[in-house]
């Protein structure tokens, strides 16, 4: 029993007949947070455990990734809570630059207003408005979930403190010279009207076109194929590999670039490759980050021949039309001069797409600010390899590395309203001046400030640190960092994780934002596929907890999550878990009718039965397996470890095998009673990080104490007069009990094949001498619907089981003749499958043209005809002889 929590003479109220989640969940919820109990003490001189939400978006809803998610976190930091830690499951929304900006211009759009007309400061004023009113949805949705976050240390990536981080880093980064600003390309999405980082880039195969152009003429033209007919036009090279004698008379020439006028050269450069295609490439520095390379390389002139938007800019008949309707008539018109030597449609090739309007991605070379990211990454990596930061499962490190160790420069400014401003100011001759939180932003005439904002990306990259205080040295700072733990999927290990572990290195002094990254998978359908809603498939978690309850879906979720593996998820599984939830509440309520109890000390072991023994040794194996599931992040095998113990052998094993001893009433059923408290109590700890709702309302009704959620964790049971290390253990009750089950599952076995119903009762001997056995003989025979034999009674059947013999007299209580002939005819069934399946197997023929997995279904076809054959003759041989 928990210390502290039972109520002297305390009597358990009855419980309803049903459990109604929908009527225990929201009233409890709210009153674990109103009591604090998910609050954290940074004066508190308990051992702390920290761990950070990953930020939602503000303007998401909880999605089945999220309920995925936040069902692990809210698990490990409710069992480290009930193990004496200070624990802060720190909250908090992302800002979300890009998502955000777009959801209030659609608003302003429908009033027929853009956000140019309002102006920058009265468009972010709007933004405000809206997160004000419309913003954090998810938040009452966490709620429903039951997440146990601190929600008085709610942050905000755009609140005062985490601006003040941002604007700090950003300064100490410039000072440190890892801030430049610099024209480069860059992925610009012509939808968002800004630039995205790389990993913001989703690629998909695209049915395009392959066209071979040729420039100049005669023996001194030369072909080059694209993709992107519309970028010629800003051409400025062709290229070639220094060692390719086909072109060595042309390199240092010039050569006509089709339909423009202008004379471009022709360059050799070792990136390009001789082997592929006719091994010369057109080099268009201003809109493809190879050929940018290339331009500086060869210092050529980038010339820009698309707008914001992917309009054509360039004088001439293709100026103002989109990238797309100028591709169609630039090779139209390269066809009417006779350029075009080859097409080929459809030409099926990686494409770059926003990852938010998915939006065809154009390379663009624009002025932007970057993060020198070598150093940062470099520091990221080793925390890794030196052990400073485990990663699990441990299998994840290689793209771990594979990201950090060839990190490109990171382009943090966004072209957008809404987000950090770049705290950066010019002045009118030419002078730049980052300014710090503590700094005065200069002022005069000709002082602008930088349009620009940063990624969301950066700021999120603060989160394990920012959101306790940082840059100021707050006692959070001090009693929570580094944070223990992150829980998130592998898919953002490169968008946030490795942000983080850069920031945090470095702002730091060193140490690492947290010590273990628990990375799982994604969730999917039943059959495997990535939910979407375009493909029907999408699932609302508040639907199912509305329907089964928050804890049928947690349980369903954490049953599913082995450690980086992706989590299938249908309906029907989240109705097996209502089943159980079910399950629990009518076991305990039948215990509490029996007299279940925690009060007052276990018996000692020798005031025991083996049915008690046995299941207070099975207990405390279950404890230290889930204690070792949990510290290996194995939720899927804890929540089965605990729902085979809790259903199998608790609710199906000892709750029937004590039934006969409450009956029987005295010291016996006593001592069960306790004992049957006592494994509840234990079950109902262990059970509830992960279905919090229904074992609340169980365990403070079994114990009287104030709520499961500040109870102790279960350790080692422990029965006096049998005193171990790992608590009490009994290897003997256990394998007594394990005959006894043998016993009953092989009578059950064959009460099935005669065909018996389960509750109908047939006689029966029991011959249980020189077994342990004896005991447990009314317990047998009340789970087995067994009556004691009587005068008329003649065995028609026996079986011997486990040293013991049980017979029965099956005599007028099934139809001797109808099974007869049912078993007959099921006989001749599998015989002939036999009988075919033989054929198919012993023809050389069909062996040698029949594919290898049709031969596989046979062979299993006939191992199953055999089973059937033997089984059934058992069965007809058992039966009474008329």
């Amino acid at each position: 029993m928990t210390e502290n929590t039972q109520q002297s003479n305390y009597s358990a109220p009855e419980l309803p007949t049903q459990y109604t989640p929908a009527e225990v969940e929201g009233p409890l919820y709210e009153r674990w947070v109103e009591r604090g109990y998910f609050e954290a003490d940074e004066k508190s001189d308990k051992p702390p455990y920290t761990i950070v939400i990953p930020p939602p978006n503000v303007t998401g809803s909880l999605h089945l990734g999220h309920a995925f998610e936040h069902t692990l976190i809210d698990a490990l930091t409710r069992r480290k809570r009930m193990q004496g830690y200070e624990t802060l499951w720190q909250p908090g929304m992302d800002h979300a630059g890009i998502a955000t900006q777009n959801v209030v211009e659609r608003e302003l759009a429908k009033e027929g207003v853009s956000r140019h007309d309002l102006g920058r400061e009265a468009f972010v004023e709007r933004v405000w408005q809206w997160k004000g009113e419309s913003g954090g949805q998810i938040s009452g949705q966490m709620r429903r979930l039951g997440d146990g976050v601190a929600w008085s240390r709610e942050r905000f990536t755009m609140d005062e403190g985490l601006s003040k981080a941002v604007q700090t880093i950003f300064k100490r980064l410039y000072d440190d010279e890892l801030i430049y600003r610099a024209e480069r390309i860059i992925n610009w999405c012509p939808r968002c009207l800004t630039a995205i980082s790389d990993i913001e880039v989703e690629y998909q195969d695209d049915d395009g076109e392959l066209v071979s152009i040729r420039y100049g003429e005669g023996e001194n033209s030369i072909v080059v194929a694209t993709t992107r007919a519309e970028t010629m036009l800003g051409d400025t090279a062709v290229a070639v590999h220094p060692e390719d004698g086909r072109y060595a008379h042309l390199v240092g020439t010039e050569i006509e670039l089709p339909l423009t006028g202008r004379r471009i050269p022709v360059v050799a450069d070792e990136h390009v490759d001789p082997e592929f295609g006719t091994g010369a490439v057109k080099v268009t520095p201003a809109h493809d980050p190879n050929d940018f390379e290339i331009g500086r390389r060869h210092d050529l002139p980038n010339l820009a021949v698309l707008d914001e938007r992917g309009v054509i800019t360039a004088h001439g008949p293709f100026q103002g039309l989109d990238r797309f309707e100028a591709r169609s008539a630039i090779v139209g018109a390269l066809r009417a001069e006779g350029r075009i030597v080859a097409e080929k449609r459809p030409y099926t090739h990686s494409v770059g797409h926003c990852s938010r309007c998915k939006t065809t991605i154009e390379p663009r070379l624009s002025m932007q600010w970057w993060v020198k990211v070598g150093p940062l990454a470099q520091a990221a990596g080793d925390a890794v390899r030196d052990g400073k930061v485990a990663i699990h499962p441990k299998e994840m490190e290689s793209r771990y590395f594979g990201w950090v160790d060839n990190l490109h420069d990171w382009c943090i400014s966004r072209q957008l309203w809404w987000g950090h401003r770049i705290p950066v100011w010019y002045g009118p001759n030419g002078e730049v001046v980052c300014v710090g939180p503590d700094d005065e932003a200069p002022t005069g005439e000709g002082w602008t400030q930088d349009t620009d904002v940063l990624d969301t990306w950066f700021s999120s990259g603060l989160w394990p640190f920012s959101t306790l205080g940082w840059p100021e040295q707050t006692p959070s700072v001090e009693k929570f960092y580094p944070n223990s733990v992150l829980v998130t999927g592998y898919d953002i290990l490169f968008f946030w994780v490795a942000r983080m572990m850069m920031f945090g290195l470095y702002a730091m002094d060193g140490t690492p934002p947290f010590h273990t990254i628990a990375l799982h998978g994604m969730v999917r359908d039943q059959f495997g596929k990535k939910m979407s809603k375009s493909f029907g498939n999408a699932v609302n978690p508040l639907d199912w907890m509305d329907a089964y309850g928050s804890d049928a879906v947690r349980f369903t979720l954490a049953r599913g999550a082995n450690p980086g593996v992706d989590v299938p998820i249908g309906e029907d599984w989240v109705q097996g878990s209502r089943n159980f939830a079910n399950k629990i509440w009518n076991a305990t309520r039948f215990a509490l009718m029996n007299g279940a109890t925690v009060e007052g000390e276990l018996p000692p072991a020798e005031q025991l039965s083996a049915t008690d023994r046995w299941i207070l040794s099975r207990l405390n194996s279950v404890v230290a397996e889930v204690d070792a599931y949990y510290d290996d992040y194995q939720f899927a095998k804890l929540s089965d470890t605990l729902f085979h113990f809790a259903w199998d052998e608790v609710f199906d094993w000892y709750v029937e095998l004590s039934k006969t001893t409450f009956m029987a009433g005295g010291p016996a059923a006593e001592a069960s009673r306790r004992v049957l408290g006592e494994v509840l109590d234990v079950t109902l700890r262990l059970l509830h990080p992960i279905v919090p709702f229904v074992t609340e309302t169980l365990w403070t009704t079994l114990t009287g104490g104030e709520s499961v959620v500040i109870a102790d964790w279960p350790k080692a049971v422990l029965v006096a007069g049998a005193d171990a290390p790992g608590g009490f253990r009994d290897a003997a009750a256990e394998r007594e009990i394990e005959t006894v089950q043998q016993v009953v599952t092989e009578v059950r076995r064959f009460r099935s094949d005669q065909g018996l119903q389960p509750g109908q009762k047939v006689p029966a001997r029991l011959e249980l001498s020189g077994t342990a056995l004896a005991a447990h003989e009314a317990a047998m025979r009340s789970l087995l619907r067994l009556q004691p034999a009587d005068e008329s009674f003649s065995a028609t059947a026996s079986l011997p089981v486990a040293g013991a013999t049980v017979a029965l007299d099956l005599s007028g209580a099934i139809d001797v003749e109808a099974e007869r002939k049912r078993l007959t005819k099921d006989l001749a069934a599998a015989e002939k499958e036999k009988a075919q399946a033989t054929g198919k197997l012993g023809n050389e023929a069909f062996l040698a043209k029949a594919p290898e997995q049709v031969v596989d279904k046979i062979r299993v076809r006939l191992a199953a005809a055999e089973a059937d054959i033997v089984r059934i003759t058992a069965q007809l041989a058992a039966l009474p002889q008329a």
